[in-house]
């Protein structure tokens, strides 16, 4: 076998460029695999290492005002390992050199020693002390948006009293990775900060002695949360608790779940395309080979080496082939992997970064990588294998060429004797022709799918935050106020109009289907947050009966007519069945709307509200902000425009990671077609350009019969590109729907031109460098008789 071997590495170091273009395109989708696979595990191994070091909770409940009493009864609920009662608020901050209002999540954190559960990781400074009221430790991400560091002061409305916090340390949160305010999508560092005062300070300031309204569980392992919820509820449904969810509906972990999520739905779908390009590629290099070697093949035999042993040697051939691609793709995504999760790490604040990438995450790129390059070869080496001796010994029998229908025609006629070689080369070889042009397609059906991200964002921020939404801000208050505050608001500073609105928490349950979400109180007709249809239908609220989501109620299993219970889970938790009376499609969360005036009759109370959206006068927002600062019951001030950029800053940020990532995937993926199949004409055709050049064809006409045929098959490729991305984009955003968003499938038209331009480019690319080697062609050398 050593003769074979020997042949081996002369067969491919004589197709080096081939098995260069094959080794870009495997390596292209092992690297898509391995990047995405260990940046998954090392967000994975990342979040519960920091969980399990910081001791982040299993459950979470807040209650209106309970007694710590309850906390020794708490603690006996069979499952449950810690508890830690606390308090939390919200306060109005105002920042030195920043005009707007700031909310602060205020939470308790004890005088002396930690926390129980979700410890914190101080950055810088200490934490606070016993017998020091105004000491405060900051978020990280909240400190670094106002420049604000150990020994800085703020000024918080807590509880109506103006105080000055002292910052004495700065610190992160597992419970706070993903810090989103009250009515907002994304974290907003400059609006909204969590800031932990002492246990004593926060009772002295809102009343709660000897009481809590927050409270956190920690669990023995394997202990069923919901087993724990159900008699937690029941144990502080007294005090107005709303529900205690587990730490998988907590909603920084939801975030970041969520996100290592997509990573595993990228990690099945795009390897996918690269790695059928590279069977198809496969194929091409090795049946070429294999019709070249035909009487080496028939030599083999007749020296004694059997069918297997040929066959095997091939087979070795495509492996190899396929190996250089592997290992390029092993080292290019363990490298994007780090990088990928490194850029994670940043956005999500990991105080530490685990990136210990499995072996199994490797040996999963290369077997399928292998897998696909053997099947590809299939068919060649078999044809290899049961060659008979005697056969293989004489030149393959010519073709059997007939005119075609363009030979015949009169627009066959009118064309040059070049175009008519491309046609003729074209027609006689469909198969491979269809092949290559799907090739191309898939490179640019990749590029449609990673820009056209744009294009749906584009497509949420116009239909949520301006179709929908009409208001300058939105104000939250921290309890249900009379509706005659909505009066105290429209006499502010530059508000133009005012509008009510309502949220209680509730169940709905169907069958044996449920959901715990809100039911959001609104005008009829509301003309500041509208619910708007993302199919253009701005929809009016009837006196009685709900509005839902297209995605709640297909969650539910219910259309309009059918009937839901709802039992809300505050104040006195009326339980009503309720008819579904309309659907809206949104892309954002599962909201369920109501006439304000049918909740305030569910809830058996006079008209209240716990938002007011505002319309203003942009030239009197300072004013206006100044005179919110000093409200004491607001919980969140969401100003329109700042949550937009927000919006589009957060996406931007791992949206173009994800574009430049698969933009290169995308130009390697058409490279390695148009290199492979235009180096291949080139070798089956050598002879032919040859004896064209000797008749007097110049290398321009010779060029254009080689390169004419590969920009024929790419003009083909690009259309059915444009269609089979829009597939892909289709299959992407099905892949990402969930209960918080929705991703429509929009993309315009320049997307596709885009799509089409850079795969051009890579394409030109790749056919001047088959040029190059065009025009040194050795005439003399290729018009040698072959022995």
């Amino acid at each position: 076998m050593r003769a074979l071997n020997l042949k081996l590495l002369r067969n491919l170091w004589k197709l080096r460029g081939q098995v260069l273009a094959i080794a870009v395109v495997i390596a292209s989708g092992v690297a898509v695999l391995v990047m995405s696979l260990s940046a998954q595990q090392a967000l994975q191994d990342t979040a519960d290492a920091y969980y399990e070091r910081q001791r982040f909770a299993e459950v979470f409940s807040n209650v209106k005002r309970a007694p710590l009493r309850l906390v020794e009864r708490i603690s006996t609920i069979p499952g449950v390992r810690s508890v830690e009662a606390r308090i939390k608020q919200f306060a109005t901050l105002s920042i030195e050199g920043f005009e707007e209002p700031v909310i602060g999540q205020l939470v308790s954190i004890p005088e002396q020693g930690e926390p129980r559960l979700n410890r914190l990781v101080l950055r810088s400074g200490r934490l606070v002390t016993a017998g020091h009221p105004d000491e405060a430790v900051l978020s990280e991400p909240f400190a670094e948006a106002h420049d604000l560091q150990p020994g800085d002061r703020l000024q918080a409305l807590m509880n109506g009293n103006q105080r000055t916090l002292t910052v004495v340390g700065i610190a992160l949160s597992p419970e706070f990775i993903y810090a989103i305010g009250p009515g907002a999508l994304t974290p907003d560092d400059k609006r909204y900060g969590i800031i932990w005062l002492g246990q004593e300070a926060m009772a002295a300031a809102y009343d709660l002695d000897g009481a809590f309204n927050d409270l956190s569980l920690g669990l023995l392992h394997d202990t069923n949360p919901g087993q724990v919820i159900e008699r937690l509820d029941r144990l502080l449904e007294r005090y107005g608790s709303q529900g205690a969810i587990a730490r998988k509906d907590q909603i920084s972990n939801w975030f970041l779940m969520n996100e290592i999520k997509q990573l595993k739905n990228m990690s099945t779908i795009l390897p996918i395309i690269f790695l059928t390009v590279a069977a198809f590629l496969s194929n091409m290099v090795l049946s070429r080979l294999i019709a070249t070697d035909r009487s080496e093949i028939g030599l083999m035999k007749a020296f004694g080496y059997s069918n297997w042993q040929v066959g095997w040697h091939y087979t070795k051939l495509a492996m190899a082939m396929a190996s250089v691609g592997i290992l390029l793709g092993w080292l290019l995504g363990a490298w994007l992997g780090r990088v990928n999760t490194e850029l994670y790490a940043e956005f999500f604040r990991f105080p530490l970064l685990i990136f210990r990438p499995d072996a199994g995450v490797f040996a999963i790129g290369a077997i399928v990588s292998l897998i696909a390059a053997l099947a590809g070869s299939l068919g060649s080496v078999r044809y290899a294998a049961t060659l008979p001796p005697a056969e293989a010994m004489l030149p393959p029998a010519p073709p059997m060429f007939r005119k075609t229908a363009l030979s015949k025609s009169r627009a066959g006629h009118m064309l040059d004797q070049p175009t008519r070689i491309i046609l003729r080369q074209i027609f006689r070889s469909p198969i491979r022709a269809l092949l290559t042009s799907l090739g191309i397609a898939l490179s640019v059906a990749v590029m449609i799918m990673a820009l056209q991200w744009i294009d749906s964002i584009d497509k949420i921020v116009q239909v949520y935050f301006h179709d929908a939404q009409r208001q300058s801000m939105t104000v939250g208050l921290v309890e249900t106020q009379s509706d005659t505050v909505l009066d105290e608001f429209r006499r502010m500073p530059g508000v133009l109009a005012a509008e009510p609105m309502r949220a209680v928490s509730a169940d709905f349950l169907v069958g044996n289907r449920s959901h715990r979400g809100a039911i959001e109180g609104v005008l009829p007709n509301p003309h500041l947050q509208r619910v708007y249809d993302a199919g253009g239908e701005v929809l009016q609220v009837p006196p009685d009966g709900l509005i839902f989501s297209t995605r709640l109620a297909s969650k539910l299993g219910v259309g309009i007519g059918d009937t839901v219970r709802v039992e809300v889970l505050q104040d006195r938790r009326p339980k009503r069945e309720i008819p579904v009376v309309d659907l809206f499609e949104t892309y954002m969360g599962t909201p369920a709307y109501m006439h304000i005036q049918a909740l305030n009759r569910l809830m058996d109370q006079r008209p209240s509200l716990e938002a007011v959206n505002l319309l203003v006068d942009k030239h009197q927002l300072s004013s206006l902000y100044q005179r919110l600062k000093s409200l004491p019951k607001v919980s969140a001030v969401v100003l329109k425009d700042a949550a937009v950029k927000e919006f589009n800053d957060t996406m931007a940020e791992t949206i173009m990671i994800y574009i430049t990532f698969f933009a290169a995937f995308a130009c390697a993926l058409g490279f390695g077609v148009v290199y492979n199949s235009t180096r291949i004409a080139l070798s089956e055709r050598g002879r032919e350009l040859a004896t064209l050049r000797v008749l007097g064809f110049h290398r321009g006409e010779i060029s254009y019969i080689l390169l004419g045929e590969a920009a024929l098959l790419i003009l083909v490729g690009l259309p059915l590109g444009c269609f089979v991305g829009h597939g892909l984009g289709w299959v992407m955003t099905s892949a990402m729907d969930s209960e918080l968003y929705r991703i429509p499938l929009v993309i315009k038209a320049a997307t596709d031109a885009t799509a089409v331009l850079v795969t051009l480019g890579a394409t030109a690319f790749s056919a001047a460098v088959v040029r190059r080697r065009l025009d040194h062609l050795d005439l003399i050398a290729v018009l040698k008789t072959r022995e």
